[in-house]
């Protein structure tokens, strides 16, 4: 029971999460509207993605490491999402939910829920997931959302050299973020 407590409670703070994520203000920074890449081949981009860095953030405060994010393309056209973390304890928390595509014409804006099915329906309960940088070999994303307040670094490897993560600093500076607010995942 009290597993099933603490799931309930990852899943509503979660839910929590993706509800202020799609109530905020498209874009309070005064930059330009953000942009993303061109397109997304999302058979591609399936798989399984390492966070490398991230803006903090409540519905992740319980992860203390090895972060990732699993995507599978589902028959009815949405993508199947699984955010796993290993918290202090050393137990694992996965958070399953559902990705659709907003943006048609390039697979790069999407929506995320963790919300039960049965609220799909609610507009808020579907946050922004939007692709802004892609390696051409797809081997790492820059994902963030119009508000600025969510930033990830993505990898299909754990860690990545600090060389490569300075790289993608003018990146992020480019979308408008900070860099200095990301903070680096710990791996074991």
């Amino acid at each position: 029971m009290s597993a099933l407590i603490k799931r309930s409670g990852a899943v509503l703070t979660i839910t929590g999460a993706v509800l202020l994520t799609a109530c905020a203000s498209p874009d309070r920074t005064g930059t330009a509207p953000l942009s993303t890449v061109p397109s997304v081949d999302l058979a591609h981009y399936a798989g399984q993605w390492y966070e490398i860095a991230r803006y903090p953030n409540r519905f992740q405060s319980h992860c203390a490491g090895d972060v990732t994010a699993t995507y599978a393309r589902q028959p009815d056209g949405t993508i199947g999402v699984a955010n796993a973390c290993r918290r202090a304890d050393g137990s694992r928390d996965v958070a399953q939910g559902t990705a659709r595509v907003v943006d048609e014409s390039t697979n790069a804006r999407l929506e995320v829920r963790f919300a039960p099915a049965w609220l799909g329906w609610l507009p808020f309960v579907w946050g922004d997931y939007w692709v802004l940088y892609l390696s051409p070999d797809y081997r790492v994303a820059i994902v963030g959302e119009p508000s600025r307040e969510y930033l990830w670094i993505l990898a299909r490897t754990p860690t990545l050299a600090d060389a490569e993560y300075e790289a993608l600093m003018p990146r992020v500076r480019a979308a408008g973020y900070d860099p200095g607010r990301l903070r680096r995942a710990r791996a074991r």
